[in-house]
């Protein structure tokens, strides 16, 4: 069924060699680990069924110890590079007119800064772990490897951003906040 009216043109896109590796990777490790391994497995499989060598993982310096025990499965298998938020020590003062707080000088976060540095180390996928809400969109744009996440920061969720969704009292007072606002009322 064309449900959109370019069912031919994206299929043109999958003929592409890296697409259809890629595609085709996936859809091997969804049949065969389906509901059996956890995100880190098929993170593993899929990295293997690829050929991928080199990973690099960018995190957060709040997720520190998960990144070191992300480290050690990963480390049997591939070459790892990992890089923290804080790389190059911006400071907060040097990027006052993206930031709001003044006088401050505490290390900035630099996720343009951690996708160089994996650039640089040339790695063949990247793992986020823990990147704050926009920085793992910056992380993703200057990464010239593709990119996954393998932790969703939410400091709320024990980093389990689904929970809201499954949560009745958390998705009503969002529903109550938004209404306070003003929003997803059609004004």
């Amino acid at each position: 069924m064309d449900c959109t009216g370019r069912q031919d043109e994206i299929a043109a896109l999958y003929n592409h060699p890296a697409v259809e590796q890629m595609a085709r990777a996936a859809a091997e490790i969804e049949t065969r680990f389906y509901g059996e391994a956890c995100r880190l497995e098929e993170l593993i499989e899929f990295a293997k069924r690829m050929g991928y060598r080199r990973l690099g993982v960018a995190f957060c310096i709040g997720l520190s110890e998960e990144a070191k025990l992300l480290m050690k499965p990963l480390e049997r298998q591939f070459d790892v590079s990992t890089v923290c938020c804080k790389v190059c020590g911006l400071t907060d003062d040097s990027l006052r007119d993206l930031k709001e707080s003044k006088g401050m000088s505490r290390a900035s976060c630099n996720p343009v800064g951690q996708a160089q540095t994996l650039n640089d180390d040339q790695t063949d996928l990247n793992i986020i772990v823990g990147l704050c809400i926009g920085h793992d969109i910056l992380f993703t744009q200057h990464s010239k490897a593709p990119v996954t996440t393998l932790i969703v920061k939410d400091r709320v969720l024990a980093h389990n951003p689904a929970g809201a969704l499954y949560s009745r009292y958390l998705r009503r007072r969002l529903e109550r906040r938004q209404m306070k606002r003003g929003e997803g009322t059609g004004e």
